[in-house]
């Protein structure tokens, strides 16, 4: 075969690569056969099938022989969109996985596994004595507070709202509230964006006629349909970086309160390395130190202080001094049982 005819049909078969699905049931050569023809390659279906045949030994290729005709596909954490990777990239990608396998679900994590586990195959054939190829053994992620699981997310709802939000489409769900979880009740939402808040994933959205954005748990969704008839609207002046700053996936309505608290030696070191906010000061008195900060009045600051137990002695503002006693009462009475 002549030079030029190698380069064709090295091309040829690239594109070949790209049509293939990355799941069952696959594309047929038949339909393979259409598709080069359409893009200008002159092919016909006993070719096709000839360079599945040939490609299948040096590539994670599937035939799908469970029923007629058949169909071919990537086999499953393959794909034929990944460039090379080199090994610092390799090691960066390992990485990251060890911080986002605790925190998101194995649904997202499926959607970047031709990756992850491209890096792993390139870490493991580096040889035993390289510098880089002992890393593994020398990283890890530990996680600063008490260690939950993700909570499941069906594949499809995931793939549906995801569908939904890319395309600017509204999508019908049936949710679960978490108040109410005898209930489902269904709703036509306007996507806006998907936030992750520790292991839990979130679809922010508007319920559809209102404009004032929601939280969704997306593991509360029992279906999504997106709704290609119906356009997704975004309410006037609605960015995700503000929705966020104003407490949001906090649980709050955005406003804020002057915190001041006594807190002990070992918590007021914790907060000078890593502090409350830009505007935190901590003085020492006595055998202790006065804390003050501006932060968001929110559920997630109620569960840190009453979090810190002995630590901290909430001064002010009083409503939440009063709630952190309140708890304290209701904890002492389960405890004096």
């Amino acid at each position: 075969m002549s030079s030029q005819g190698s380069r064709q049909t090295l091309v040829r078969q690239w594109e070949l690569l790209k049509l293939l699905p990355t799941r069952p049931p696959g594309i047929t050569a038949k339909d393979i056969c259409q598709q080069l023809n359409d893009e200008g390659f002159e092919v016909s279906k006993r070719q096709v099938e000839r360079d599945l045949d040939q490609l299948s030994q040096s590539f994670a290729l599937e035939c799908n022989d469970k029923g007629k005709p058949y169909g071919w596909h990537w086999m499953e954490g393959a794909g034929a969109d990944m460039p090379a990777i080199s090994a610092a990239e390799a090691l960066s990608l390992t990485m990251v996985e060890k911080v986002l396998k605790p925190l998101v679900p194995n649904t997202v994590l499926k959607s970047i596994a031709p990756r992850l586990n491209q890096a792993k195959d390139k870490l493991t054939k580096l040889h035993q004595g390289a510098s880089l190829g002992s890393w593994q053994s020398k990283v890890a992620y530990v996680p600063a507070t008490l260690q939950q699981q993700a909570p499941a997310i069906n594949d499809d709802v995931l793939n549906n709202v995801q569908l939904a939000l890319l395309h600017n489409q509204c999508v019908d769900v049936s949710y679960q509230p978490g108040s109410q979880p005898d209930t489902v009740k269904d709703y036509t939402l306007h996507p806006l964006a998907i936030v992750q808040r520790g292991v839990s994933t979130y679809l922010v959205a508007c319920v559809d006629p209102y404009d004032d954005p929601l939280l969704f748990a997306l593991h509360r969704i029992r279906e999504a349909v997106p709704r290609e008839d119906k356009h997704a609207k975004t309410p006037e002046n609605f960015t995700l970086k503000r929705y966020l700053e104003k407490g949001a996936l906090q649980f709050s309505d955005g406003n804020t309160l002057k915190l001041k608290a006594r807190i002990n030696d070992n918590l007021a070191m914790h907060l000078t390395e890593t502090p409350l906010s830009d505007d935190q000061q901590i003085t020492a008195d006595g055998e202790t130190h006065i804390l003050t900060a501006t932060v968001i009045d929110s559920w997630q600051l109620h569960w840190w202080v009453k979090s810190m137990g002995a630590q901290i002695h909430v001064l002010e503002p009083k409503a939440l001094r009063d709630s952190v006693v309140e708890e304290l009462r209701d904890t002492l009475k389960l405890y004096g049982r």
